[in-house]
């Protein structure tokens, strides 16, 4: 049985039945005619290929009667003269070949890391109607949450220096730091859900040339809104279970080196397993499956290339921390020396709790994840797509859906 399955169209639920098998079993297909054989053997193809025209576009379908666009020539991830694959630049092409078809933001062929980057950017450029509005209002709720809690869970604690601070004083004050983290963290996580959820349904579309609005990206990521919150916490159990594990042992028996034994061996697990399962997100959203199969397919696709998207990951967080760090700096400076009591806030803690610093870091921290959370979501969509053009031949189902004709054959 096939298990790659197609793209599914945005806003339709297939069963699982409808994604896989043969597609010359289902009616109204034509059984794969149209999609050129891979060679047995290449590396750079999976043996098992997703069926034609999973992936339709988004909206009515034409008459068969309109006029369609004058069919392509074979371009560079498609099927050569000879019945050969190739891509732009690769062997015996000597880079001679036409570029890639490119119905949206990025070209329809494997990406490079300028290309994955540069498709998150044109998105949030082109399609900044959809995609400021969801970033700016979850962003704005997150930090307005934020600041009233950091607000009024610190307001009572006393102001005194560490030196100065007694046992009970420490414990209340780290108690209360740590619950207001947690707080903080989790209107984040909920936050993010969101804006990650609708946002990848815009990219789905603007991988194709199509624009979404707001309220159709919405209503496309809702069904599987509950999934993905599901997955993201079954994800962070497994982290907390595998931390306990690991260090509560050393903890309870009072053994201060085993605690830094299981933590060291705990860090890069969390990491290993955040690149393995970064996938599963897309997967869920656009395969619209199931937690545990969104896990199986990040797992396989990202198989083999988990140094490549570990660099791809980090050097995508350096990004939004320097953006955020860029942008967020000038606010809490203005807070702090014009509203908050300069450095004597800082020393005394006073700061933490002073509307003025809280107020200006909330509105640095607004416009910030407004810039930088449809850039990481973009990301993580397009190695999706990558991995998939890369390994099941995704390019010909995007071109179809597209509704470029004779993608990827020979004839005309």
């Amino acid at each position: 049985m096939n298990d790659s399955p197609g793209w599914a169209t945005p806003g339709s639920s297939p069963s699982d039945g409808d994604r896989q098998g043969n597609p010359a079993d289902r009616p109204g297909t034509d059984g794969g005619a149209h999609q050129p054989a891979r060679p047995a053997g290449d590396p750079k193809w999976s043996a098992e290929q997703p069926p034609p025209g999973q992936w339709s576009s988004p909206g009515a379908t034409p008459p068969a009667d309109t006029p369609r666009p004058p069919a392509q020539p074979a371009t560079g991830w498609g099927q050569q003269p000879g019945g050969q694959y190739s891509y732009p630049g690769g062997p015996g092409q000597w880079g001679h070949q036409p570029p890639a078809a490119k119905p949206g933001i990025i070209p329809l062929r494997p990406l490079g890391l300028g290309e994955i980057l540069d498709g998150s950017v044109a998105t949030m450029r082109t399609h900044w109607r959809s995609v400021v509005p969801i970033t700016l209002v979850v962003a704005t709720v997150i930090q307005v949450i934020s600041v009233l809690v950091q607000k009024f869970m610190l307001n009572d604690l006393p102001l005194s220096s560490t030196e100065d601070m007694t046992a009970e004083e420490a414990i209340d004050s780290l108690g209360s730091t740590l619950a207001v983290s947690v707080v903080n963290q989790v209107i984040q996580v909920l936050g993010t859900i969101v804006v990650t959820a609708m946002l990848t349904m815009i990219f789905s579309r603007a991988i194709l040339g199509q624009h979404s609005s707001v309220s159709t990206a919405w209503r496309e990521a809702r069904p599987q809104l509950l999934r993905l919150i599901g997955l993201t916490l079954l994800l962070a159990l497994g982290i907390v279970l595998l931390g306990a594990v690991l260090v509560l042992p050393g903890a309870l028996a009072g053994n201060m080196g085993l605690v830094v034994v299981g933590f060291v061996a705990w860090v890069p697990l969390i990491i290993w397993l955040g690149i393995k399962f970064s996938l599963a997100s897309p997967a869920l959203m656009l395969e619209k499956s199931t937690v545990i199969k969104a896990f199986t397919r990040s797992s396989k696709l990202v198989r083999g290339a988990w140094w490549r998207i570990f660099g791809i990951t980090v050097l995508t967080a350096l990004i939004a921390f320097m953006v955020a760090f860029m942008v967020v700096a000038p606010f809490q400076m203005i807070g702090i020396f014009a509203f908050g009591g300069g450095l004597d806030s800082l020393e005394d803690g006073s700061a933490q709790t002073a509307w003025g610093p809280l107020i200006f870091s909330g509105i640095g921290l607004i416009i910030a994840q407004t810039i930088i959370m449809p850039i990481q979501s973009g990301v993580t969509v397009l190695l999706y797509v990558d991995q998939r053009i890369r390994r099941e031949g995704l390019d010909l189902e995007l071109a179809r859906a597209a509704g470029i004709e004779n993608y990827g054959t020979t004839g005309g």
